[in-house]
């Protein structure tokens, strides 16, 4: 396994300053993490990257990949409504190749707030934003740049296009993944295709939650069936349904594809960036005019809380895992390449409702590669 070359103590407590003054109570996570939750959030693709190991009582767990999921767990099992919590360690990514395997370290704030109005969301937003760029600054490259994007911009970019209501759905739930984009757009113009793997998950799709799980353990027991993989027969039911109704929408006429792959390929100076969204919207705009009008207020703040930041707009960007489900970005430095970025962080409201949080909890965070940011690391 690859780890990470120590970076000098000066240059790591500065890159932690400007978190450790965000007011943040410093949390321990625990290194292992359930694994059933992690493929749920990220896909069955992501278990090539996870450590995967027996956990006590013979249950799949993993290495923690990152510390978002883990943070927001502790959070939320400790029944707090509102808070800030810093964190600090070692995170793992496995891979094919063993000298591509890492064990890194994460510096990383995440913000916890009940019932935010838009307006004090984007403060938070640009809160994280900032601080990740002063952090990822503090390590001595000069040659950062810092990357936005926003996940429900895209939904509401496909709410203006007035698509059939299944159609829709299976799109949105496509953001962040854009293999799955990429497939859906090439078939343009196709008629509806045959629910995936033949009349069950068409029957489960008709069912309730309760009943299609049900239905699915009597064919497990029948077959004599035991699933693997930490997925309950409920998650299993629930995923089988949603690829029939997927399966069962009408495909996108080119006209609409052709928007579609426009706004993925937004790479932009932000202004510039929100004009051509702005000219790319349908007819049902309304909710896409409201979140441009929220981002321009984004900003205006970011741009206050960090002076000197180059900023890049690709509403499209996001990162590993499919719990987020607002703002994404990423500080990248031109050394690097996009594909190794100093910071990450974003807006995931739905992952603590997902983990069992109290009803309005919003969430917004940062990590920060401490190797990355130094000015003479190459990690």
């Amino acid at each position: 396994m690859r780890t990470e070359t120590p970076i000098p103590a000066a240059a790591l407590e500065a890159i932690r300053k400007p978190l450790l003054e965000a007011g943040a109570a410093r949390i321990e996570a625990p290194l292992l993490q359930p694994l059933s939750l992690l493929l749920d959030l990220a896909g069955e693709a992501m278990r090539a990257r996870l450590f995967v190991v027996q956990a006590e009582g013979g249950a799949e767990a993993c290495l923690r990949p990152d510390f978002t999921v883990a943070v927001a767990r502790q959070f939320v099992d400790g029944g707090a409504a509102s808070g800030r919590c810093y964190y600090e360690g070692p995170a793992f990514r496995a891979s094919q190749g063993a000298d591509l395997a890492e064990e890194f370290l994460q510096l990383g704030l995440e913000m916890f707030d009940l019932r935010q109005d838009a307006e004090a969301a984007c403060e938070t937003d640009a809160q994280a934003a900032a601080l990740a760029w002063r952090a990822a600054e503090a390590g001595g490259r000069k040659d950062l740049s810092l990357w936005l994007g926003d996940v429900a911009l895209f939904a509401a970019f496909i709410d203006s296009l007035s698509l059939p209501e299944a159609l829709g759905a299976k799109l949105r739930r496509m953001a962040g993944r854009p293999r799955l984009l990429n497939a859906e757009l090439a078939r343009a113009g196709e008629p509806a295709r045959p629910a995936a793997g033949g009349r069950l998950p068409a029957l489960l799709a008709g069912l309730g939650e309760a009943e299609a799980a049900s239905l699915l353990e009597e064919v497990w027991a029948l077959a004599g069936v035991e699933p693997v993989g930490g997925r309950g027969p409920a998650e299993i039911a629930a995923r089988l349904a949603r690829r029939a109704e997927a399966a069962e929408a009408p495909a996108l006429t080119e006209l609409q594809a052709s928007a579609i792959r426009e706004f993925m390929a937004i790479v932009e100076a932000p202004e510039a960036g929100l004009a051509r969204v702005r000219e790319l919207a349908g007819a049902q705009g309304a909710a896409l005019a409201q979140a441009l009008t929220l981002w321009e207020r984004r900003l205006t703040r970011l741009r206050a809380l960090a002076p000197g930041a180059e900023l890049g707009f690709a509403p499209a960007l996001g990162h590993a895992f499919d719990y987020y489900d607002g703002l994404t970005f990423e500080v990248r430095s031109a050394a690097l390449g996009a594909e190794r970025a100093v910071a990450v962080g974003g807006r995931y409201d739905g992952l603590l409702a997902r983990l069992g949080g109290q009803a309005g909890t919003q969430a917004v965070g940062c990590m920060v590669r401490p190797a990355r940011a130094y000015a003479g690391g190459e990690a």
